[in-house]
């Protein structure tokens, strides 16, 4: 039975060490500069435009670009923003809220 109950904990442990690892931030100390982007014709009246963010490949920030999207039903968009850390800044993405 102590066999069983070591092998639970270290399982546990694994899981939580890995979750930890998967949800590291990238900081930055100076926020890039969003480069200029010229916004294409709305599809349609009812489209609304998704500012470009940022995301994190090979350890740095890379600019996406905005895009066109029909908004959810009775949701706004909330735009994404570069949130102040301990040593410097994390780019917190976009999402739909109610």
């Amino acid at each position: 039975m102590k066999k069983y109950i070591n092998r639970i904990i270290l399982a546990a442990a694994l899981v939580v060490g890995f979750s930890f690892a998967s949800s590291a931030q990238v900081i930055v100390k100076v926020r890039p500069a969003a480069p200029v982007v010229v916004r294409p014709v709305a599809p349609s009246p009812r489209h609304v435009w998704i500012e470009g963010g940022w995301v994190v490949r090979n350890g740095r920030y890379v600019h996406s670009d905005g895009y066109w999207v029909m908004p959810r039903p009775h949701r706004h968009w909330v735009e994404g923003y570069w949130a102040p850390r301990r040593h410097g800044y994390v780019w917190v993405p976009g999402y739909w809220a109610r």
